[in-house]
């Protein structure tokens, strides 16, 4: 092959392989390019929160409405000395029953009888000194019908028989005093109950009329029970005194102790919004015990176009709670409600919510207004409904 045949099939192969390379790269580059928009594509997938939709559901024209309460004596009395001392003996302790008028514990307070005896010894010299100018008096008296005496001296003597009559009654208070001052020596129960505190024991220096005293023993009458519940406004106007409201307790499961609203407040707290009352229940098998806790449930209407959530559709944050409705526009859409009553895994929603709002369940919890939302098929409209 001549020279110049040898140099066109160079050419040639250069060619080739050039376009060969080129194509090489090309491929190359539309491969990189495509992996790339997918990946922009599932990144913005990714981004995208898929959500779960459900809608509010009308509460029912009837309900019971549950509150917190706590249970108290229907009377209850810390016992205090009124009187320092050292308990010489105490009688009956936690969980004993006593009557009206009982002793609970008996103090030695020498101090106390000694100023008694001195009383008395003053009362005695009142009274001897009240005799003398009452003789005195008569004298003197006798002595003015025959002009022997002047009227002026007279009347000095009948003047300090009255002071001395005021010095007597005042001494006779003061042995009173004393006496009475004894007698709180011996402590007693104010009224029939159970002794449901003791902080003293035998030898126990007890000092009166401190801010720092603490009760001897506390009595409480438990054969009625009463507990103070705060009603919302919503439904304060359904609740009034002879109305019977259940009352459950965790420590007896499946037990409902009937009670009865005996009074309201009749005035709404500005600071809670809500109505004070009380509910008193029976007690005579003592299966109520003071501080429990209980819960008081009412029998009430629901609130006029009240709608029903699932607790895990609400968020709660600055602005107080709110509830996120999937838009038109398939945006989150953050919107405030008020809530009328918490039954749990529910809640009552008084105001802010219509039966078409489609709300989103378990929402993110970096889920802002305006964020970009996927709403997952077979949503749970049915989960809402199925609670």
């Amino acid at each position: 092959m001549s020279e110049r045949g040898q140099s066109r099939s160079l050419k040639t192969v250069g060619i080739v392989a050039a376009v060969v390379a080129v194509g090489i790269v090309g491929a190359g580059i539309a491969t990189r390019s495509q992996s790339e928009k997918k990946l922009a594509g599932w990144t913005s997938a990714q981004a995208t929160p898929t959500v779960a939709v459900i809608h509010p559901k009308a509460a029912g024209s009837s309900t019971a409405l549950t509150l917190p309460a706590t249970l108290q004596a229907l009377n209850t009395a810390p016992i205090y000395a009124r009187t320092s001392g050292y308990v010489r003996k105490w009688y009956v302790d936690i969980g004993d029953s006593v009557r009206a008028g009982q002793t609970l514990a008996v103090l030695d307070a020498p101090e106390v009888d000694q100023q008694l005896a001195a009383a008395q010894a003053d009362l005695q010299t009142a009274q001897a000194n009240q005799q003398l100018a009452a003789s005195t008096a008569t004298r003197w008296r006798n002595m003015l019908s025959k002009d022997a005496v002047s009227k002026q001296e007279t009347d000095e003597k009948i003047g300090d028989l009255a002071a001395k009559v005021a010095v007597t009654n005042a001494a006779r208070a003061n042995v009173s005093r004393f006496r009475f001052t004894q007698g709180f020596t011996r402590l007693i129960a104010p009224f029939s109950g159970v002794v449901t505190t003791r902080s003293t024991d035998i030898g126990a220096l007890v000092t009166a009329g401190t801010a720092a005293s603490t009760p001897l023993f506390t009595v409480s009458d438990v054969r009625r029970m009463r507990a103070y519940v705060r009603v919302p406004q919503s439904y304060s106007a359904q609740v009034h005194p002879g109305q019977h409201v259940a009352l459950t307790l965790p420590e007896y499961a499946g037990r409902t102790f009937d009670a009865v609203l005996t009074r309201t407040a009749g005035a709404v707290d500005q600071r809670s919004g809500t109505v004070l009352v009380e509910v008193q229940a029976d007690n005579q098998d003592r299966a109520l015990k003071p501080g429990s806790y209980a819960q008081a449930s009412f029998p009430v209407m629901g609130a006029s176009g009240a709608m029903t959530l699932p607790a895990s559709a609400l968020m709660t944050g600055q602005r107080g709670t709110q509830v996120a409705l999937v838009g038109q526009d398939g945006k989150a859409h953050l919107k405030s409600i008020q809530i009328g009553q918490d039954h749990g895994e529910t809640v009552e929603i008084n105001a802010g919510l219509k039966a078409s709002d489609r709300v989103i369940d378990n929402p993110p919890d970096a889920l802002a207004d305006g964020d970009a939302v996927s709403v997952a098929r077979g949503g749970a409209d049915g989960a809402h409904a199925a609670r």
